[in-house]
């Protein structure tokens, strides 16, 4: 079997015009894996990083009835208890019109998102705060945050300008109340609250008029993977509400399952290519075995039998898979390395979340060294169908 392996690596290396050929197909089918992974699901991680950092946390409770009316206070108490909970915080939405008036002009804005947040307890369970490069956060019942294209779309607005707000209350009637612009919010590619405006929670609620409702509960966790744990343990707990409540993966699956479904269809391209790197590999082999014709012939003639021929172009197959998923790999590696160290980021404003994903990368290193050796196997048959003296007359 030795001989048969060395025998199998000399043939190669003395071609090696045809050796790289065959890695380089190898390499290039999984780069192409490895920087597919990097850049859509490095993309889908992000945004599944930032819904959980803006808006929903690790688990979000809503109720069937669209509004919680247990006490938010109670809940957020309760959920603190708990070891894994790091924070928790309620949040209500509605939407608005907005209007200004800058240098003798009306800018005015409807349907806008409002977000009310407790600005004490939000700064520890969300990430919004931190997004609010200018001024600061709705610290006051006057206060308001407004989104970065909000504040552009009317007319330029700043930190310290009047805004006028209208809202329909539960009842049907509009509510208008005036607010002093403390802070203008912008995330890296726009997934916070860019288009929205925020409020403190209980100035929505008068506004609303529902005082002691709230919308969601976010809760955010030390460690993200007890979210199932805490969100069943959630439920059990109060088995006579209506609560909902879902992960930040189950919440990402709902509202990104169209994105999930294209980094699915990218990653078979990424196979296909892998696919072709095999049909290369057969040509290549092929090519190897007409350019060993003589070699063949003489091997028979010497005694070798067509099991050794055929392990030995096998053997052949190996070393191209081999050689291809190690530098291959290494290719990759070095790839994911650059975007984690120089984070990469999409449209240079969304920061990819870049990961090493083992599972990934062993799957990938593997698969294709089989494909290699499956693609060795038709030429490797048909270097034994060669009879030893056509084989040396054919030369």
């Amino acid at each position: 079997m030795e001989y048969r392996f060395r025998l199998a690596k000399r043939m190669l290396f003395n071609k090696k015009g045809s050796l790289i050929g065959a890695v380089l197909a190898v390499t290039i089918g999984i780069l192409v894996i490895h920087v597919n992974f990097v850049i859509f699901q490095g993309l889908f991680d992000a945004i599944v990083r930032d819904i959980s950092n803006y808006r929903n946390g690790d688990v979000l409770v809503t109720d069937e009835e669209n509004y919680i009316d247990k006490s938010d206070q109670a809940l957020v108490t309760w959920f603190e208890r708990i070891p894994y909970v790091e924070a928790a915080t309620p949040r209500l939405s509605s939407t608005a019109s907005i209007n200004m008036t800058k240098f003798g002009t009306l800018h005015e804005k409807t349907r806008i998102p409002i977000v009310g947040v407790d600005p004490l307890r939000d700064i520890r369970a969300s990430t919004v705060h931190e997004t609010v490069s200018d001024g600061q956060y709705v610290f006051s019942r006057n206060s308001i945050v407004l989104g970065s294209n909000v504040a552009r779309d009317l007319g330029g607005a700043q930190v310290g300008d009047s805004i006028k707000l209208k809202i329909v209350d539960r009842y049907g009637q509009d509510q208008i109340k005036r607010f002093v612009v403390t802070g203008i919010a912008k995330s890296p590619g726009g997934q916070g609250f860019d288009y929205s405006v925020v409020v403190h929670i209980d100035t929505l609620r008068d506004l609303m008029k529902r005082h002691g409702d709230t919308g969601s509960i976010m809760v955010k966790l030390k460690d993200p993977s007890k979210a199932t744990d805490v969100k069943n343990f959630f439920l059990a707990s109060f088995p006579n509400d209506d609560f909902v409540a879902e992960t930040i993966e189950e919440s990402a699956e709902q509202q990104l399952a169209g994105f999930r479904s294209g980094i699915a269809m990218i990653n078979m391209i990424g196979y296909f290519g892998m696919m072709s790197s095999a049909f290369a590999i057969v040509t290549i082999q092929m090519m190897l075995v007409n350019g060993k014709t003589r070699e063949i012939g003489v091997m028979r003639s010497i005694g070798a039998t067509r099991k050794d021929i055929l392990l030995i172009f096998i053997f052949q197959g190996m070393i191209i898979g081999a050689i291809g998923a190690g530098v291959g790999t290494a290719a990759g590696l070095g790839y994911t390395f650059y975007a984690k160290e120089t984070k990469m980021s999409f449209n240079n404003s969304l920061p990819l979340e870049v990961s090493y994903n083992w599972g990934k990368i062993i799957q990938t290193a593997v698969l294709s060294f089989i494909l290699a050796i499956i693609a060795s196997l038709y030429p490797s048959y048909r270097a034994t169908k060669l009879l030893p003296v056509e084989a040396m007359r054919n030369v």
